[in-house]
């Protein structure tokens, strides 16, 4: 696996991870697309869920994230295996917690690389391993009055 190079003429290696976060207040694409900002990365890749409308045919009201408390622990462990296995020049990603409408950013996640492809596939590993992995749960609401928890 790739690891992460310093371009020529960096003095001192600064930590690629930027900003991570699980926040109960919006969120900012343009705080995470900031983050990233590096001057050698071609390429940034930006990923935002949002809560859909639907889900499973069902329509969706609203719903609420919860978290674990090591929740932002876990986060740092998949970004730092994010960073060591791709050449991330820089990383960010805040999840969302608390009660969310249809429409609401959920995550933001961003990955900036030397080249786009790197930045595509660090992003998807991101964002892949955030959900499958951070101890982050949804509690749907449905339009009909029934309700799912998700990812417990």
């Amino acid at each position: 696996m790739a690891s992460r190079h310093p371009h020529p003429g960096e003095q001192a290696a600064q930590d690629p991870i930027r900003l991570l976060a699980i926040r109960e207040t919006p969120l900012s694409v343009d705080e995470v697309f900031r983050a990233v900002g590096d001057d050698a990365a071609g390429g940034t890749v930006l990923f935002v869920g949002t809560v859909r409308d639907h889900d499973g045919g069902a329509d969706v009201a609203g719903l609420g994230y919860s978290c674990h408390p090591s929740a932002e622990a876990e986060l740092r462990r998949v970004a730092e295996r994010v960073v060591a296995g791709h050449t991330v020049r820089a990383l960010a990603a805040v999840h969302r917690v608390g009660d969310l409408s249809v429409g609401d950013l959920a995550v933001v996640v961003a990955v900036s690389c030397a080249h786009r492809g790197e930045a595509f596939e660090a992003c998807r590993r991101l964002i892949d391993d955030l959900k499958s992995e951070v101890p982050i749960w949804k509690h749907q609401k449905f339009s009909d009055g029934t309700e799912e928890w998700v990812g417990v």
